[in-house]
């Protein structure tokens, strides 16, 4: 792009000054139109407090036509999920193992901003940690019984398939899926200039003419599914937090203690969202990888850790043995005639439901993931988002898990029964049968409760904040005003409505994926063209961009494509 005599006159007043470097990456975005951003900022709440309160006025009403839609997406788009999960892993593997895996996010010459130690405990405290201490216990004891492909002839073999499915929902697939989401904003921002929001890193794969409106639509997707999942979940990390506070202190489960645990959680958060995520998540995601540490190993040592290492070893080897099948297991039977409820349905209960949860929460995870990962290669990102959280979840689970199971035999079903009662009680009841530290680990894991979802709020609420003001910086006082926001959401379903409602959202939240789920494939596809086409220009313009030389003046257009211009001796230079 050739530059007009203004903005050349423009750029040389720049020359010569003496200024501080300028922010990389340079903004290279579309200018959001007014309008826009006033649907951006309104429409979501209005969509938003009208949810809630159909919800919380006709809660059979919302359930019933939630249950109906829930039934619509497991009969008829099972396989497309299915596909869709698989499609994310080799996507994955071809990220890391082709000649694009070296093209380093932020340009060739980008620093990492976090040790490796910081980075994994941010990405896996916002992915997931607060799932595993929920389902670690819950999952293989709910399906030690009954599960499809793994070969179930011995009790010992159902067990064996328990674990193995729930490394398989929570593992290599689960963060494949998180993993292509967050590579896609993170060129998109890092390299490209753009704006860290799923409008920029989708739009340039349609029709000039349809940008605009399609960019609104999808910000207004993210950003809803965004504040009701943290919401949602924020009424279950305060249920979980009491289980765990009932099972050590006798206290009983209240709306009074809910709410008093949510403004913990919430005054937690917003010391961490106003200090930054070096210094406020960065240490609280650290110690959560040091709790979380001690908790396994004190599980392995003090529980039955014969059996614990031999189930390691064995589930390990089936999980290897049986991925192919149970990537593709679609449960084709039950096609045969129309589904006349979800429940009827196997993978309506686990593998649909939770590859929907993923894709719900693949906004603010993957947002913050892709924030936090500048400086690393695409190949480094890519085996740090789902070959290390991958190896973290079957450890964790395989200690956990066995030991529930062990114990659960030895207790006639004990556990088993406190998980029917109560899904989120099911860690605090394996440990109260852990010899020695059970106690002790009953306090270490309700602390855990709260200081990874606190990591995952502040993760949510930084890519949240992204989403509404960019291209603008968001300050520590607009993310304190969302956190407060989510939490006063959380407090209304769990005080209004009770955990029925909360559930009933958070399933209306998770059919909301079917949607957001064709967003991420078009997404997909837009990194795979912009990689495939990246030439010699644009690899200068990915320099220029995160060149933070002052002299080194950048013009914008309204459609995005920029300019980069630097006076040299005799001679100007065009990208």
């Amino acid at each position: 792009m050739s530059l007009n005599e203004t903005e050349r006159k423009n750029a040389r007043k720049g020359e010569g000054s003496s200024q501080a470097p300028v922010e990389v990456p340079r903004f290279m975005g579309r200018v959001i139109p007014p309008l826009d951003r006033l649907l951006i900022r309104i429409i979501p709440p209005a969509l938003i407090v009208a949810v809630l309160l159909w919800v919380l006025l006709s809660p059979e009403q919302a359930s019933a036509v939630i249950s109906e839609m829930r039934t619509f997406v497991t009969g008829k788009f099972t396989w497309l999920f299915i596909l869709y999960s698989v499609f994310t892993v080799v996507m994955c593997l071809w990220l890391s193992m082709s000649k694009v895996g070296r093209v380093r996010l932020g340009g060739p010459k980008a620093k990492p901003e976090h040790s490796k130690f910081a980075w994994y405990s941010m990405l896996f405290a916002c992915g997931q940690g607060i799932g595993l201490i929920f389902w670690s216990v819950a999952e293989p004891i709910m399906l030690r019984d009954e599960n499809p492909v793994i070969p179930s002839t011995t009790p010992a073999g159902a067990a064996e398939g328990g674990i193995v499915w729930t490394y398989f929902h929570w593992g290599l697939t689960a963060w494949a899926m998180y993993c292509v989401v967050a590579v896609c904003l993170a060129y998109s921002h890092h390299n490209l200039g753009k704006t860290l929001t799923f409008r920029e890193a989708t739009v340039d794969l349609l029709p000039r003419w349809s940008r605009r409106g399609a960019g609104v639509i999808i910000e207004l997707l993210a950003i809803i599914a965004t504040v009701l999942g943290l919401a949602t979940s924020f009424g279950f990390a305060a249920l979980q937090f009491t289980s765990g506070l009932s099972s050590f202190t006798g206290l009983s489960s209240s709306p009074a203690l809910w709410l008093v645990v949510i403004a913990i959680f919430a005054g937690i958060t917003c010391i961490s969202a106003i200090v930054g995520i070096s210094k406020g998540m960065a240490r609280i995601s650290s110690l959560n990888s040091i709790l979380s540490i001690v908790l396994v190993g004190a599980v392995l040592v003090f529980g039955p850790t014969l059996y614990i290492v031999s189930m390691l070893s064995q589930t390990f080897g089936s999980f290897m043995a049986n991925f192919v099948n149970m990537s593709l297991w679609t449960d084709a039977s039950i096609t045969s005639s129309p589904l006349a409820s979800w429940q009827d349905s196997w993978n309506g209960w686990w593998t649909v439901f939770i590859w929907c949860w993923v894709i719900a929460f693949s906004p603010f995870v993957a947002g913050f993931i892709a924030r936090i990962s500048r400086g690393r290669t695409i190949r480094e990102f890519v085996i740090g988002v789902t070959i290390i959280p991958t190896l973290i979840v079957m450890i964790w689970v395989g200690v956990i898990g066995a030991s529930a199971i062990y114990y659960d035999d030895a207790s006639n079903r004990s556990i088993s029964d406190a998980v029917s009662a109560d899904t989120s009680a099911g860690l605090f009841a394996m440990l109260e049968h852990l010899p020695l530290v059970g106690t002790i680990l009953l306090v270490v894991s309700t602390i855990l409760v709260a200081t990874y979802y606190v990591t995952s709020l502040d993760s949510g609420i930084y890519a949240l904040s992204e989403f509404v003001s960019a291209p603008n910086k968001s300050g520590p006082v607009f993310r304190v005003v969302l956190v407060l926001s989510i939490a006063t959401v959380a407090t209304v379903l769990l005080t209004l409505g009770g955990t029925a409602v909360v559930d009933t959202v958070q399933t209306g939240t998770i059919i909301g994926a079917f949607p957001f789920s064709f967003v991420i494939i078009l997404m997909i596809i837009n990194l795979i063209r912009r990689l495939i086409k990246r030439d010699k220009a644009i690899k200068q313009l990915e320099k220029d961009i995160n060149n933070p030389d002052p002299n080194l003046v950048f013009v914008a257009d309204p459609d995005g494509d920029g300019a980069i211009l630097k006076e040299l001796p005799g001679q100007e230079r065009h990208t």
